[in-house]
């Protein structure tokens, strides 16, 4: 019913000519105007279909409190048009809700159509379908590629404008993205893609939105369309026009997950500084790629090898909590920033050198001063002279000045809460099992003499593609009187494989994320006469990035070789194959309660490769986001009523580098990391929405044989909350003293928790960092009392850090702090 009235409106939006729409947003070099207001622009990434749209309006309401003015998100194609001129915008896909919500909160939207979109989503956002039509070649000038590209883009422009979500109609959107860090590629391509990206501007243009457009990575951006830039730092960015404004699309919060690979974390404290030293140089928007990451639900992960979380240590995790002290940090600068606002609208600063690494930027308007104090020494502090004044600079950090004079905030000095996680079990599951056939071939098979290409076997229907040959061994073959088997060797172009001979399991190997090509070598225990090879080839995500990644290989290409026979090696590649698109269960709908009724269910057993298991629980208790313990299993696939949860891949270790993290220095996404020699991911996101009080049907897809008895629901919760805020200082002017009060400790259970024990409190000099404070030299013996006064029991409280509030001034003369650490249950 949704399908048909998708189909529907889009047959309507053919006929129908929306109004004329008139411009409400511009730009100059100093910033964005909206209906004559200059702005600054905050904004962050969150992408709905990896949320549900039970967590959106969270989500977005986080995201407000966090300071945002914009909430920015790719369109995905792939999920919008499954199958050409079937288009779905329904559960997760439903775009319109979401932008919707986005108003209701108050913020505005960038819509970055793309249609191509990277994000580690698979195939970059493009259909798979699209690789099929003919004569066409990805983003180049090309006509069957444009004419697809086109087509979808009006779509979403013709059905936004029938919605009235562009800001000139009263509605979020204002600003569109059109086409999607092109400008490496462009080069490539040559002429053929520099016309291209030229054809992708003046036809985004053409369809007169009433907003500016953005082409990010793409220095050529013609006019009036905006170039704009994506990195971990953009500092040193400018717009390719002077009167064009400085944006940055993608601030990288984090970095992604891949399996087998670290889990990447990126310091609040060098994300901030990064932040500020763009505004300070003349920023006007600031997009936080993500902001909140979420999950790669179904098959949608890219990569290939991207884990199904793409949490992306966001301000806001995978599960929809805060994460903190990243969330808070940022919080406080943007409160900087928008009180610097009123004069850092008009650009044009004053820029001085303060110190071989230090400089001053000083921002003036008829009523309003603000300046920016920068220290970029990557070790040592330094104490700087401005405006008649001293200021002392942490390394690595920016100070903000609203007023020119008083410090209000410091990238480097975390005042906000932070928090430690906890994952809580709640017990295991009764499972059932059914072993995958690997025996015999399902009706669904056909032959070909050599190897197929697996992508343009299954179209991405699956993961799963059998190879089936058949080899007759000769009585009078060596290996069957020495018991030396031949070696079969597969060569693969990834990702991962099984080999099974007569019916038995015999290997498995694996591609990576940086090289996901494969070569197989194990003993073929074979007989005399006739003897099966089934390969089993798994896909782990297909390509989001590259040039022309859609001529890009995946499956079993060959060769394959048989070493150790009388005659020495044998090639198979070019004998008959038989081949079988997805498996038995697949094709049987085993992870639904109809197909599982299909098969014979048995006892579960450990350690069996290509089993399925299923199981039926109840859903816990409370509110708080749940996930599945899988760190007992292999590798495989997860549902729950139906629904994908994802791929997991447990068994696949994280190797590289990890160790203590050091915010100071330019940052690259393997320098804070961590789960080295563990699993890249353990915990698979369940979303609250997709159960049912009782009767939830469990089932998950075992390749490589773990251990089902191990898998838990866990539920997810702040253990304890924890902050660290330095005294009041004298040298503060009394504007911002009177506007924003005195230095509070502000503490903050998740919904649903209370405070119920003060663990640590210290003002003074404490040491150490949250959960592992301890006192030192300076410490008021009252510090405890008014916590547990004014927060045990509550939610949240803050305190006001005064020395009278902790029983009087421990050490007179000493600059102090207040170091807390609360529990949450």
């Amino acid at each position: 019913m949704a399908l048909k009235l998708v189909l529907l409106a889009v047959a309507l939006l053919a006929v129908w000519s929306p109004p004329p729409v008139t411009a409400t947003v511009t730009y100059d070099h100093g910033s964005f105007v909206i209906n004559g207001r200059r702005k600054i622009l905050i904004s962050g990434s969150i992408h709905y279909p990896r949320s549900t749209p039970e967590m959106w309006p969270d989500l977005i309401q986080k995201a407000k409190d966090g300071g945002l003015d914009v909430i920015q998100t790719y369109v995905f194609w792939n999920g919008h048009e499954p199958s050409p001129g079937q288009y779905y915008f329904g559960g997760r896909y439903d775009l319109v809700r979401f932008l919707k919500l986005v108003k209701q909160a108050g913020l505005y939207a960038h819509l970055r159509i793309g249609p191509y979109v990277c994000a580690e989503w698979n195939f970059g956002g493009f259909p798979v379908w699209l690789k099929y039509v003919p004569g066409i070649s990805f983003r180049t000038d090309n006509g069957p590629f444009k004419a697809a590209m086109g087509k979808f883009t009006a779509m979403i422009v013709s059905m936004m404008k029938a919605e009235g979500l562009y800001e000139s109609q009263g509605g979020p959107i204002i600003l569109s993205q059109i086409e999607n860090e092109y400008g490496p590629l462009e080069s490539y391509n040559g002429a053929s893609g520099k016309s291209y990206s030229y054809w992708a501007a003046k036809m985004a243009v053409g369809l007169k939105t009433g907003v500016p457009w953005v082409m990010c990575k793409q220095d050529d951006a013609p006019d009036p369309v905006i170039n704009s830039c994506n990195g971990f730092y953009c500092d040193n960015f400018s717009p390719n026009k002077p009167y064009k404004p400085k944006m940055w699309t993608e601030a990288w919060s984090g970095w992604f997950t891949g399996f087998g690979g670290p889990v990447p974390h990126r310091p609040a404290e060098d994300l901030a500084f990064a932040v500020a030293r763009f505004v300070q140089k003349g920023g006007s928007f600031i997009n936080y790629y993500m902001y909140h990451g979420g999950t790669n639900f179904g098959r949608t992960a890219g990569g290939p090898f991207i884990t199904t979380s793409y949490d992306y240590d966001a301000p806001i995790d995978e599960y929809g909590l805060l994460r903190q002290p990243k969330w808070g940090h940022l919080r406080d600068l943007h409160k900087a920033i928008k009180l610097c606002e009123p004069a850092l609208v008009y650009g044009n600063p004053t820029v001085t050198a303060l110190g071989h690494y230090q400089e001053s930027h000083v921002y003036r308007s008829k009523s309003s001063c603000a300046a920016f104090l920068a220290n970029f020494d990557s070790q040592s502090y330094a104490t700087v002279a401005f405006n008649g004044m001293h200021y002392n600079l942490p390394p690595w950090s920016v100070s903000i000045l609203p007023n020119c004079k008083t410090t209000v905030f410091n990238t480097a000095r975390v005042g906000s809460q932070s928090a430690t996680m906890k994952m809580q079990r709640l017990g295991g599951f009764s499972w059932k099992a059914y072993t995958e056939n690997t025996e015999s071939l399902s009706d669904k098979t056909f032959t070909k003499v050599g190897l197929l290409e697996q992508l343009n076997t299954t179209w991405d229907n699956s993961d799963y593609l059998w190879y089936t040959t058949y080899v007759d061994i000769a009585k009078d073959e060596e290996f069957l009187k020495s018991g030396r088997y031949p070696y079969l060797t597969v060569m693969s172009a990834g990702h991962s494989l099984h080999v099974f001979i007569n019916g038995r399991w015999s290997g498995s190997a694996h591609g990576e994320l940086e090289n996901p090509k494969l070569t197989y070598t194990g003993n073929a225990e074979l007989w005399e006469g006739s003897n099966k090879i089934s390969i089993l080839s798994v896909s782990c995500g297909l390509p989001n990035v590259g040039n022309h990644f859609e001529t890009w290989n995946t499956g079993v290409l060959g060769p394959v070789t048989l070493t150790g026979l009388n005659k020495g090696k044998r090639d198979l590649s070019w004998q008959k194959w038989t081949y079988q698109i997805g498996l038995h269960g697949e094709n049987l709908n085993l992870h639904s309660l109809t197909g599982s009724s299909n098969v014979e269910w048995g006892e579960a057993s450990q350690k069996q490769p290509l089993t399925w298991y299923k199981t039926f629980f109840n859903a816990p208790e409370g509110n708080e986001p749940l996930a599945l313990d899988m760190g007992s299993m292999g590798k495989g696939q997860v549902w729950i009523n139906g629904q994908s949860i994802g791929r997991y891949w447990p068994a696949y270790k994280a190797s590289g580098s990890c160790g203590a993290c050091d915010y100071r220095g330019p940052y690259s996404h393997n320098k804070c990391q961590t789960n080295c020699g563990e699993a890249s991911q353990q915990w698979y996101h369940v979303p609250r929405s997709w159960l049912s009080p009782t009767g939830n049907f469990l089932v998950v897809l075992e390749e490589w044989g773990g251990d089902p008895s191990g898998i838990s629901m866990v539920k997810r919760s702040v253990g304890s909350v924890c902050a660290k805020v330095e005294e009041w200082q004298p040298t503060m002017e009394n504007w911002y003293t009177k506007a924003y009060g005195r230095p509070k400790v502000h503490l903050s259970c998740d919904r649903g928790q209370k405070i119920t024990n003060i663990k640590f409190a210290s003002f003074g000099t404490p040491q150490g960092t949250c959960g592992s404070f301890s006192e030192g030299r300076c410490h008021a013996h009252k510090s405890y009392d008014a916590f547990e006064e004014n927060c045990v029991g509550k939610q949240f409280c803050s305190v006001v850090v005064l020395p009278e509030v902790f029983g009087g001034d421990p050490c007179p003369g000493t600059m102090k702090k207040i170091a807390v650490e609360a529990v949450c249950e």
